[in-house]
């Protein structure tokens, strides 16, 4: 049983899943970068969209989740670095806190430019980061486990524990899960970049994009120091 198997168990429907459907489902054309096992393009397509989808993720495995579930869609292995978009997609999406694995400026910088370049006119870039503000890393602590059913059947437990104090605005914490057919638990290690309004308007702006939009939840509440969620909404600027 590989890690991606369990993606979907671990990060089952909700509403932000919600939020996005709907804006993929008044596009055209829509790329979804880090698109995973593929549960919202699937979506889209059985909901009955049918202009292009195509999603992108550099993991092989998250691939072969998602071209099982849907093959009507342009699944595409690889980074925003290994292809060249030229004003082809009226929506850019993406979830799942994708947004905050782009860690160096530089591949923050390269990934920003590309979605711009991916754009058509009047297009839009949406995607969420967990607010720092919020500093949501302080409840990832090994009594939270959660546990959930795998798709063999077996019940595994998995848990998040922070490595001492957030550098900066980065924070690396491990991801371990135990139970199922593994003999040992499986250990990730990971980091994320939390960035505030000020620093995201940054960097969108230095790419050609333009914040036009920016909620606190998925219900597009206002955005306040003690919400969850920085949704942003972005045009090209030019």
């Amino acid at each position: 049983m590989s890690l991606a198997e369990l993606y979907d168990g671990l990060n089952p429907w909700g509403a932000g899943d919600d939020f996005y459907l709907d804006l993929v489902m008044s596009a055209r054309a829509v790329l979804d970068v880090g698109c995973g096992t593929g549960k919202l393009l699937h979506r889209a397509r059985r909901g009955g969209h049918r202009g292009r989808l195509t999603g992108i993720d550099p993991a092989a495995a998250m691939l072969v989740q998602a071209r099982r579930r849907e093959p009507g869609v342009d699944w595409v292995l690889g980074e925003l670095r290994t292809m060249i978009w030229d004003g082809e997609f009226d929506l850019v999406v993406m979830t799942g806190h994708a947004f905050q694995v782009l860690v160096q400026d530089e591949e923050l910088r390269f990934a920003l430019r590309a979605v711009r370049d991916a754009l058509a006119p009047g297009g839009r870039f949406v995607f969420e980061t967990r607010n720092p503000a919020a500093r949501a890393w302080e409840s990832w602590t090994p009594d939270r486990a959660r546990r959930f059913t795998g798709p063999d059947g077996g019940v595994v437990r998995v848990w998040h524990e922070v490595e001492g104090v957030p550098v900066a605005d980065r924070v690396t914490f491990t991801e371990t899960f135990e139970g199922g057919r593994w003999a040992q638990p499986q250990v990730s290690r990971s980091t994320l970049r939390f960035l505030d309004c000020a620093a995201l308007s940054g960097f969108l702006a230095r790419a050609g994009l333009a914040v036009v939009e920016q909620y606190g939840d998925w219900e597009r509440g206002p955005l306040t120091p003690a919400s969850p969620e920085i949704i942003t909404v972005a045009r090209p600027t030019h």
